[in-house]
């Protein structure tokens, strides 16, 4: 059972829960073979591959993501039944298949299933294995213990886009893909040392677990009936939708700039270096202020982000726009995951960071097939860009105002 932080410093936190916060960042690290930056590193070999125009891939990519959407809503509800240990296990095995499909697939039709496996896994389950973890490990130091984890999804995001767009150089995308596949399966191992005396969701002690608003544990269904949930879509779709897009859309972004991929994909540890600052940032606000007073600045980084690069000329400006992006990065992964503890109870909180994982994925999937349609339509991403800008800044201001109204429900030790 990991120790009670707030009687420790920051560096014997980390230490007494090494195993625990390792296992973190392995699970949102791995998760990086069903991202979309990753998978639209090779967007321009898979449309040369299967004949495809921009809307054509988007639709391919909605449809799976979509599909993956609404099965998140069943299996993310299996991490309040099972041990990480057990799930995992299975997750990165067809994480791995997933990842061979791709490498084989020979037909659009074929395409969608294999989009739709790599983001179940990768995006979905992954992710969702690593917060729920986080948030029911640790109580008073959930922000802090979430940031760090968190850093698996910074340092895939700044490691792997060099690396294989170095690799792909020289070695076909197909091969690639069978290279992601023996990384995830290198980690499963490792996976199995760490957590190999995991406590179960079953066995958590009453003790350890934090009552959300009205002092009580929310179920799904309660969730689904509470008028927050929707007050909260545009924060929880947007940075899922756009954010996604963004990544998506990278290829086609650079050739209408006129960058080349290299240099555009070169800035990504500097849209890293800020997430990694702002999620240690933001994990040590949750814990020092409280999540409420966090979640709806998340989407002005954002917001303005996309306002910069839709007026960028140089790659330098690239770079601004990505490193303020990287800061609401940093802000959305800590604060959204700690919120549905906060707000709604940890007892089931599987069940419900399961019903938030699907809209966020359904987000992902809605991004790439709105945008890749505009394309073809003759907007440019780049023109798209100021109105995201601003449904950024409307979600921003709602969820404000819906958290203002319902913190006041929240017990006083959640509400301080």
């Amino acid at each position: 059972m990991p120790a009670k932080p707030e009687r420790m410093g920051y560096l014997r936190f980390l230490i007494d829960n090494r195993l625990f916060l390792l296992a973190g960042f392995l699970l949102c690290f791995t998760s990086s073979f069903g991202q979309t930056y990753f998978i639209s590193l090779f967007a321009g070999e898979i449309k040369t591959a299967f004949d495809l125009t921009d809307g054509q891939w988007g639709g391919i990519y909605t449809i799976g993501t979509t599909l993956s959407a609404f099965t998140m809503i069943w299996a993310g509800a299996l991490t309040d039944r099972f041990r990480v240990r057990q799930l995992s296990l299975g997750v990165m095995i067809l994480l791995a298949l997933a990842c061979v499909a791709l490498a084989m697939v020979q037909t659009a039709v074929v395409l969608i299933f294999v989009i739709f496996a790599l983001r179940l896994m990768g995006q979905g389950m992954m992710s969702q294995l690593g917060a729920v973890a986080m948030s029911r490990w640790f109580v008073a130091a959930r922000g802090r213990a979430i940031s760090l984890a968190s850093m698996g999804f910074a340092a895939g995001q700044a490691l792997l886009p060099i690396l294989f767009v170095g690799l792909m150089i020289s070695i076909d995308w197909r091969h690639l893909w069978i290279i992601a596949a023996l990384c995830v399966v290198a980690t499963i191992p490792v996976m199995q040392y760490l957590l190999r005396q995991e406590r179960t969701p079953q066995s958590m002690a009453e003790d350890t677990q934090s009552l959300g608003m009205g002092g009580r544990h929310w179920t799904r269904a309660e969730l689904l009936r509470h008028p927050l949930f929707y007050i909260l879509f545009p924060l929880i779709l947007g940075p899922s939708a756009w954010g996604t897009a963004l990544f998506f859309q990278q290829v086609h972004l650079t050739e209408v700039k006129g960058w080349s991929l290299g240099s555009y994909v070169a800035l990504m540890p500097f849209y890293t270096l800020s997430s990694i600052a702002f999620t240690f940032i933001t994990g040590w606000a949750v814990d020092r202020f409280g999540v409420k007073w966090i979640m709806p600045f998340q989407m002005v980084p954002f917001g303005l982000s996309f306002l910069i690069l839709a007026a960028a000329d140089t790659i330098f400006m690239a770079g601004v726009g990505l490193v303020i992006f990287g800061i609401g990065q940093g802000m959305q992964g800590t604060a959204t995951t700690a919120f549905w503890a906060v707000f709604y109870g940890t007892r089931h909180l599987g069940a419900i960071k399961a019903a938030a994982a699907a809209l966020m994925v359904f987000g992902s999937a809605i991004g790439p097939g709105i945008t890749g349609l505009l394309i073809d339509w003759g907007v440019d991403f780049p023109g798209q860009m100021v109105p995201i800008a601003f449904f950024y800044f409307g979600g921003a201001v709602l969820a404000g105002l819906g958290i203002l109204r319902y913190q006041r429900d929240l017990p006083l030790s959640a509400s301080a």
